[in-house]
């Protein structure tokens, strides 16, 4: 049965998702996207703590193997980490219905995670020529500390895999790898920034500016595994 697409769901799990997990549900949805069986989807989880290699990833960024286990991803970008305390919202979405190209989608998703780090009372930047959200760094020959990571794929149109917020994770768990290919960069998170609100506050402010610059209404759905 093909449906009239009204509204973009939104589901959020409390309880940590395995990634190949997440991979198979994100494919599965964005065939029924496209063959118009479901809504689009804007998905709020967390991870185990594990490390993703993304399409661009070197081999030689990934420095300690066997801190935790290592999955291929076919998202764009490079190593990154994965785990409790980082807010993953994976985002599926029909360009095609938009008028967005691939790069200003990615302009939408980092300001409104910079609206949200403002909201929060953080100030924020964007880099040139580097995707995700950065904070200014206080530490000698390092310039800015990453908070907020970007990786997506696009398939016939249609998005997945989606934006990283560092909330609380361990930081420390960022030292296996180099985080983006950034070698001269760091990693902050929102604990570390002094902010100490309820993942579930921060999930409702994020939300309403992910809505406000993608200009897109949502309803409450359930992730069916």
């Amino acid at each position: 049965m093909v449906m009239k697409i009204k509204e973009i769901e939104y589901a959020i799990s409390r309880d940590l998702v395995n990634y190949p997990k997440s991979v198979e549900i994100m494919e599965k949805r964005i065939e029924n996207i496209r063959s118009k069986k479901k809504s689009e989807l804007i998905w709020f989880l967390e991870h185990p703590s594990i490390y993703t290699a993304g399409t661009s990833a070197d081999k030689k960024d990934l420095l300690k193997e066997n801190i935790f286990p290592v999955f291929k991803s076919s998202r764009g970008g490079e190593y990154t980490y994965h785990g409790p305390g980082q807010r993953i919202i994976y985002i599926m979405l029909d360009l095609r219905e938009r008028n967005y190209d691939v790069r200003s989608f990615v302009n939408a998703l980092e300001t409104s995670v910079m609206d949200t780090l403002n909201d929060l009372g953080v100030k924020s930047l964007l880099i040139k020529g580097k995707v995700g959200v950065w904070i200014k760094s206080s530490i000698k020959n390092q310039s800015e500390k990453k908070i907020s990571s970007i990786g997506l794929r696009v398939r016939k149109g249609i998005t997945f895999h989606g934006i990283s917020i560092n909330i609380k994770p361990n930081l420390n768990h960022f030292n296996g790898i180099i985080s983006c290919g950034n070698e001269n960069n760091g990693v902050t998170s929102l604990k570390e920034l002094g902010v100490k609100l309820p993942i579930e506050e921060i999930d409702e402010i994020l939300l309403k500016n992910l809505k406000k610059k993608l200009k897109i209404n949502t309803k409450l759905t359930q992730i069916q595994s």
